[in-house]
């Protein structure tokens, strides 16, 4: 049945309106700049996990249709690109600039390669939760979403010693955010696209803070239609949010920006040489705050605490 919008519609077109506030960013900063880079390969819907198919998101040949009941060896060898040799390149890239970043780690892929896990953990970068599957939420029953988010916790505080204090899982259930905030633990999740700023919504009478996510500043847009064939393009609408989002909060209205990575999307080399170059332009610029999405839900707790 659908709701009657005039007593009931729950969605909030109003945010912040003309006027946010100042985030008051560390030193002073005009930009929070999030990395995440998306750890999913082995995850994925494979027969090898118990799926009745074969994966059809987010490779370089997506589309058609899933072989059922066998393995597809082509597609599992473009993910396992990305756990092999994509994820180091992405590193050493973050490396060489000195940049923090936020991991989303698929629990099942962690698992299937903790060396990844331990990797990311020594470098000092966060590892969020990315469901402990890489696949669609959407009508996974109640009971089963909330063991596996108990599951994909549990994994990355084994792998890495570090509880994790972030949630994204991508594809959602209705229950998501609900079972999320039940779990608890959590500073934020970012299963959200909504703002250029954090914002807290209400869960079951508790406050929940929503680091909203991306999906055009992401190497995503690679694998799906309408996206960037050429790495060029990326790059470009990378830097020109860059420069939008940074003058406006030179204007005085700071923002925060985020940019998806996979490492088997920019982990390839010819994807890499633009993130290479984005990494640059973004260092260039002394009143960028680059940052991890869990510092940036501890300075929005301090200096935005919920109100009412």
């Amino acid at each position: 049945m659908i709701p009657d919008p005039k007593t009931f519609y729950p969605r909030d077109f109003k945010g912040y309106g003309p006027n946010p506030p100042d985030p008051r960013w560390p030193g002073e900063a005009k930009l929070a700049m999030s990395f995440v880079l998306n750890y999913e390969e082995g995850g994925e819907n494979t027969v090898l996990n118990g799926d009745a198919g074969s994966e059809l998101y987010l490779h370089e040949v997506p589309g058609g249709s899933p072989i059922l009941g066998e393995r597809n060896r082509t597609v599992e060898s473009q993910f396992d690109y990305g756990a092999r040799a994509g994820v180091w390149r992405v590193l050493r890239a973050f490396a060489a600039h000195d940049f923090p970043l936020t991991i989303y780690g698929v629990g099942r892929a962690l698992e299937l390669n903790p060396d990844a896990a331990r990797a990311f953990a020594a470098a000092g970068h966060e590892i969020a939760s990315h469901g402990w599957r890489w696949i669609d939420y959407h009508a996974v029953d109640e009971a089963t979403e909330r063991a596996e988010i108990a599951r994909c916790v549990e994994t990355i505080e084994r792998l890495t010693g570090t509880r994790p204090v972030g949630w994204y899982t991508g594809r959602i259930s209705p229950n998501t955010r609900r079972l999320v905030s039940e779990h608890g633990g959590f500073l934020y999740d970012s299963d959200a696209y909504d703002d250029d700023l954090p914002h807290y919504v209400t869960v079951a009478g508790k406050p929940q803070l929503i680091i909203p996510y991306t999906l055009d500043n992401n190497d995503m847009k690679y694998a799906v239609p309408p996206g960037f064939g050429d790495p060029a393009g990326w790059e470009r609408h990378l830097t020109d949010a860059f420069e939008v989002l940074l003058a406006e909060g030179r204007d005085g209205s700071p923002k925060m920006m985020s940019v998806g990575l996979h490492c088997r999307m920019v982990g390839r080399p010819g994807r890499a040489a633009a993130l290479h170059r984005f990494l640059a332009r973004v260092a260039r610029e002394k009143d960028v705050w680059v940052c991890r999405r869990a510092d940036i839900a501890r300075h929005w707790w301090a200096e935005h605490p919920p109100t009412g």
